[in-house]
């Protein structure tokens, strides 16, 4: 009896020109490069608002469903986890993030078969009722998804997962209408405050399931506003286009193999650089200064997340990122840390991601750098 190949995961980061673009990813195809049936989530920054009314989230997903669809038919296209999150501020390079799964036959011949290696693992909940938005019902169903995820991950071990992404939704006007109809209040009538209280929620799911937070000093009154509670390890992002959530976990496990490592760092404020500079001198990209071309080109992806800081200050200096009418303070933050993690490492093609509830202390958010060792 052969026992199953030993898999490995591949991550392809595409440039795109607009939420509709996939013709990135068709070259790859086409080249042979990116194998459509090995997919298993396609992460993506879109240049909206990243608010409750960013289509170009949904526009996005359609797009990219209709790309799976065509290479691996409706069934399979349901189960590849499609994470958009909205909002290119500052110099933020729209893109999507492909993760492939491989065996270990597929190893290019410069490729190295190392353990313990990247490895992933995908979970899509059920639809969440609207009148459990923001609640513990939220947090508990994140932490069964995200034990989900580990397990077809093959991590046993919480500690070796170095990030988990989210996808969550938002209440609209409609899914609170819908919810009062069956007699059920929600926690808010506010579209834009689901959108914080659904990623705090599903942020505390994450440090549930990891054992970061034990699920009895989470009150549902704390959600969204003890920010005293929070993962290192997770990055939601709330959206309109769903009402379930799809999860990526992603660690390092030794019964995976491949070139690929992931660490991550948690900043303590928008402008804390050196944990991530401690993470990628780690991964074996340590250096004094920005990344240099060579390094640079070992990079596969930095994902992170963003948030304004409660108090109204970084580093004791005022900041008007709460006090600004016209733009959402999350669209500020996700372009300052852009400009952090870029100086950092030449890049501009980052998932950041803003809105960080329960996502690293107060100001600062976990960071996750995924690289081709040596």
């Amino acid at each position: 009896m052969t026992s199953a190949p030993t898999p490995m995961v591949a991550v392809h980061r595409v440039a795109a020109s607009g939420p509709d673009d996939v013709s990135g990813l068709t070259r790859l195809v086409d080249s042979g490069a990116l194998d459509p049936a090995g997919i298993v989530a396609i992460l993506g920054k879109t240049e909206g608002n990243g608010c409750v009314n960013d289509f170009s989230r949904g526009f996005a997903t359609q797009s990219l469903g209709l790309f799976l669809r065509d290479h691996v038919g409706a069934e399979a296209a349901a189960e590849v986890c499609l994470v958009m999150s909205g909002g290119t501020e500052g110099a933020l390079s729209p893109h999507w993030i492909v993760f492939e799964r491989k065996s270990a036959g597929q190893l290019s011949s410069s490729g190295s078969a190392l353990a313990p290696s990247l490895a992933m693992g995908s979970a899509i909940t059920p639809p969440l009722p609207p009148e459990h938005l923001g609640r513990l019902a939220q947090v508990g169903m994140v932490a069964q998804g995200v034990r989900d995820a580990m397990g077809r991950a093959r991590i046993n071990d919480p500690s070796a997962v170095h990030f988990v992404q989210i996808k969550c939704p938002l209440l609209t006007s409609a899914r609170v209408a819908e919810a009062e109809a069956r007699g059920h209040a929600t926690t808010t009538r506010d579209t834009l405050k689901s959108m914080g209280l659904s990623r705090g929620a599903s942020a505390l799911g994450v440090a549930v399931a990891l054992g970061e937070l034990p699920l009895d000093v989470i009150s549902e009154t704390a959600i969204g506003t003890d920010m005293g509670l929070w993962s290192g390890r997770a990055s939601t992002s709330s959206g309109i286009e769903i009402m379930g959530h799809e999860i990526l976990v992603l660690g390092m496990s030794p019964d995976w193999t491949g070139p690929l490592a992931i660490d991550h760092a948690v900043m303590a404020d928008a402008a804390d650089v050196e944990p991530v500079r401690a993470a990628l001198d780690r991964l074996g990209l340590g250096q004094p200064g920005q990344l240099d071309a060579a390094a640079r080109g070992r990079v596969r992806t930095v994902l992170a997340k963003a948030e304004a800081s409660r108090t109204g200050t970084v580093r004791g200096l005022r900041h008007t990122m709460l006090d600004d009418s016209d733009i959402s303070a999350t669209r500020h933050a996700r372009a300052f840390v852009a400009g952090v993690l870029a100086g950092a490492t030449g890049m501009t093609d980052l998932f950041v991601s803003g809105g960080a509830e329960h996502q690293g202390p107060d100001g600062g958010g976990p960071v996750a750098i995924i690289v081709e060792r040596a």
